[in-house]
């Protein structure tokens, strides 16, 4: 396992979080896809909140280096969505 840091921005209410979550070691040779949901599924564990709704309108990953960026949409209920941006990296990279 190795640790992986994501920082979460969303407009409507001010927000900027970051979160530590652990994943497999080769969480970075998945698509940017499936690095947010590794991420979404660890927060969702780790929080009080359950399960966290929410759709991916873009996701990319850096070139060279292990940092993914996604643009999306929470929907915290039927008529409350919020944007986000959401960047993942790998912390450990910079041990190895």
């Amino acid at each position: 396992m190795r640790t992986y840091e994501a920082t979460i921005m969303h407009g409507r209410r001010s927000t900027e979080g970051h979160y530590d979550f652990e994943g497999p070691d080769n969480l970075f040779a998945q698509t940017p896809v499936r690095i947010m949901r590794t991420f979404m599924a660890a927060i969702e564990e780790q929080s009080s909140i359950g399960h966290i709704e929410y759709e991916i309108n873009a996701a990319m990953k850096h070139a060279t280096k292990p940092i993914v960026t996604v643009l999306g949409e929470f929907h915290f209920n039927s008529d409350d969505s919020q944007p986000f941006t959401c960047m993942i990296n790998d912390v450990d990279a910079a041990n190895d």
